[in-house]
């Protein structure tokens, strides 16, 4: 299965088998993340696995998914570091989904390293992941999600690319599954709105940047598969427009 693939398999996964997943897998996130261009590249950051099934390992905080593994982030903080935290987090929340295993972020569970802490990295987010009870995989029926006609205010005609691309970020999870996207789509670009302001209070406030962080990976997920090049960009010229009720994110738009 392929990154692509796994964003129409995803699920969240809650319940799993107590036991060690296939060494290779393991071996090969660190190598697999390395290769995952950030969106922030200068943003510092670091990810430690964290083996229930060997070492017995503990994560702090509030939890009701019991699995063999955790990948814990951690990043300095800075502006949009949850986003790129996301965005990374997402990827391997895909290649662990291609590779058969099934996963579920925890935004109230936590773990704290000293040597991260003095490197000025702070946690960000844990994902639990290992081989699921059941099956990994959903059905289209499964996807409990708006549709393209509620998320969207089309101005243009879009192509097919940004068509798939649009899809592909429907797709993504979301903190309470919230969706706080909205997209203002034109023939070759989208320009990406958030519902509430990217520092809003509350529990589902509180991983806005994060979400979008991961709906972003899934777009360049596809665009990749689709082989087209995007650009993620802010736009000057679009800051002081507005989506009535809503606050302008990024642009993503289709290179010629």
């Amino acid at each position: 299965m392929t990154l692509y693939e796994a964003i129409f398999c995803r699920r969240s996964v809650r319940s799993y088998r107590m036991e060690a997943i296939d060494k290779a897998i393991l071996e090969n996130i660190p190598k697999f993340m390395e290769e995952v261009t950030p969106l922030f590249p200068e943003i510092k950051t670091q990810l430690k696995i964290i083996d229930r099934v060997e070492k017995k390992e503990k994560v702090s905080g509030l939890t009701n998914v019991r699995a063999p593994y955790y990948a814990a982030f951690y990043s300095e903080k800075k502006e949009r570091s949850d986003m790129n935290a996301g965005f990374l987090m997402e990827y391997l929340s895909l290649y662990l989904e291609s590779r058969g295993l099934g996963t579920c972020f925890l935004g109230t569970a936590s773990k704290k390293y000293k040597e991260e802490e003095e490197a000025g990295r702070s946690f960000v987010m844990i994902l639990a992941f290992g081989k699921p009870k059941n099956a990994a995989g959903r059905k289209d029926y499964d996807v409990n999600r708006l549709s393209l006609e509620k998320l969207c205010a089309y101005k243009e005609s879009p192509k097919a690319q940004i068509r798939q691309l649009l899809e592909a970020a429907r797709l993504a999870p979301s903190a309470m599954n919230v969706q706080p996207w909205r997209f203002v789509v034109y023939e070759n670009r989208i320009h990406v709105f958030s519902k509430k302001p990217m520092d809003a209070k509350g529990m589902a406030g509180k991983y806005t940047e994060f979400n979008f962080g991961v709906m972003f990976a899934n777009v360049m997920v596809a665009a990749e598969e689709l082989w087209v090049d995007v650009d993620l960009i802010r736009l000057g010229n679009i800051t002081h427009m507005s989506l009535p009720n809503n606050q302008y994110v990024l642009s993503i738009l289709l290179k010629p």
